[in-house]
This record gives C-alpha cells, structure tokens and sequence, in this order.
C-alpha cells in the first residue's frame, strides 16, 4: 500500500511557475510508476505526466516543453516543475502511484492540490 500526500499548489500569474510535490509513504523504487493527473471543473480527469522506475516519461502533448516530471529517490519524492503555466492548466491536480504486484495493477491517489492560474 501507498499513501501519496501532495503540495505545492496554488494561485500563479499566466506565465509563471509551480512546483507539485509528491511524497510517498515507501520507497519510490518499489513503484512501478508515478504521475501527475489533473481536473478541471466539468472535465475528465486526465494524465500530465509519468515516470515510470526506470526513469522513463511521459506527457500529455499540452504541457509538453513546459513541464518536468521528476523524482529524488532520497526523498521518495516525485515532482512536476510547471513553467509558462497558461489559465488552461487551472485544475485540481493529483499524484497516482501504480504498483504491479503477481500481473495486479494497484492504484494509489493523493488528496489533490488545487492550481489556478490568472490570466
């Protein structure tokens, strides 16, 4: 099992920046994969970015070049650096964790941090 607890979010200009934090309540290397989901009022929920353990990524075509997804094994932290932020990326966002365990996909989700970005 996984608890996620999230930060980092708030209230940021159009074309400013945001750093999500992630912290996971065990070692980052035992996850399968991790990311960052985002949703917005009346909309689906939907995936920003990912890294899986071996350190590959992943992003929507909307935030790519302007986000970064990584991670600090140290800290069993994951985190999504968000530049040029647009009033677009105004959503509640989420961190998910996916653990395979004998061909079972668990999933894990933190609270939410809201981000609204001012235009």
């Amino acid at each position: 099992q996984v608890q996620l607890v999230e930060s980092g979010g708030g209230l940021v200009q159009a074309g400013g920046s945001l750093r999500l934090s992630c912290a996971a309540s065990r070692s980052i290397f035992s996850i399968n994969a991790m990311g960052w989901y985002r949703q917005a009022p009346g909309k689906q929920r939907e995936l920003v970015a990912a890294i899986t353990s071996g350190g590959s990524t992943n992003y929507a075509d909307s935030v790519k070049g302007r986000f970064t997804i990584y991670r600090d094994n140290a800290k069993n932290t994951v985190y999504l650096q968000m530049n040029s932020l647009k009033p677009e990326d105004t959503a509640v966002y989420y961190c998910n964790a996916v653990l395979v365990r004998l061909n079972l996909s668990y999933n894990y989700w933190g609270q939410g941090t809201q981000v609204t970005v001012s235009s």
